[in-house]
């Protein structure tokens, strides 16, 4: 009997040794795969960055080229008035008449007015207009980044590791009082198996004081009271924890493999002892692990 549980216990350890490493496996490879992510978001955000600056910069260009070109133009048009303000008045001191007459008929005539547009920018861009655009930008990406870490968080605050389980432990027998007449019990009341032989067992379950969670390879339901609830999870592992909060009146069924993630849960008053129990299908057996 003694060799026996040394070499479970020598079993239970290689296995927890080997979920250990399945979850630091699986935790290197969620940090890996964010990382990969967020990186990419980064270098899209890199990508929106440049591209609105080098519109930025085009618009800038655009927006100069126009200026220079009206400048040209108008100190071109301010030498001419000049050259033609000088010509008239040199004429002006002219004693001779005929010869002004002459003189002012070959002067060049003015040159055309250059139209200053006051609107020059006003096709383009506007600095505030742009700024405040960036800055709902910034606000509407730090809220959807916000939400959407909430909705993780929110997601994973189910998935506990195994360590966070085991300060509750309790090694579980069965009741044979409170087993199905179809069912045979062995290992010490740890195993259940079907058989064709009705037993003497009492009835039990399918009532108020009763929560059940039934699971097969193609769907998973939660019966209590006899009303019965399909759940819309993943699929479930062969492995399936219990958490019982007493005090909070919570009752938690978790599939468990290298995380454990949320099945179902239900809020109750428990008023008495509660007790485990298993519905064992033909061909089907149940161990306690």
């Amino acid at each position: 009997m003694l060799q026996q549980r040394i070499q479970q216990r020598e079993k239970d350890l290689q296995q927890l040794r080997e979920t250990v490493e399945s979850h630091k496996r699986s935790v290197q490879t969620a940090v890996e795969d964010s990382e990969r992510i967020f990186t990419e978001l980064i270098h899209s955000i890199e990508r929106s960055r440049s591209e609105l600056i080098r519109l930025i910069r085009d618009q800038e260009k655009t927006a100069v080229s126009r200026a220079e070109g009206q400048l040209e133009r108008l100190k071109q048009e301010i030498n001419d008035l000049k050259r033609r303000d000088a010509e008239l008045e040199q004429l002006s001191y002219t004693q001779d008449h005929i010869q002004f007459l002459q003189s002012f008929q070959s002067p060049s005539a003015p040159p055309e007015s250059t139209d200053v547009n006051d609107d020059l920018f006003s096709s383009l861009f506007s600095s505030d207009d742009l700024r405040e655009s960036v800055h709902q930008l910034r606000d509407k990406l730090e809220d959807f980044c916000k939400e959407e870490l909430k909705k993780i968080s929110d997601r994973v605050a189910f998935i506990r590791i195994r360590s966070d389980f085991l300060q509750y432990p309790h090694q579980l027998t069965l009741d044979l009082n409170t087993a199905h007449k179809y069912l045979c019990l062995s290992e010490s009341n740890r195993v259940i198996t079907t058989t064709t032989t009705v037993q003497s067992y009492p009835d039990h379950g399918s009532n108020d004081q009763s929560w059940s969670l039934i699971c097969s390879s193609s769907s998973s339901s939660f019966i209590h009271n006899n009303i019965e609830i399909d759940l819309s999870v993943k699929p479930i592992s062969r492995r399936i924890g219990v958490f019982v909060d007493h005090s909070a009146g919570t009752l938690s069924f978790y599939s468990v493999s290298d995380t454990m993630s949320l099945i179902h849960t239900v809020q109750t008053t428990f008023t008495q002892t509660i007790y485990p129990g298993f519905r064992v299908c033909s061909g089907s057996s149940v161990k306690l692990c």
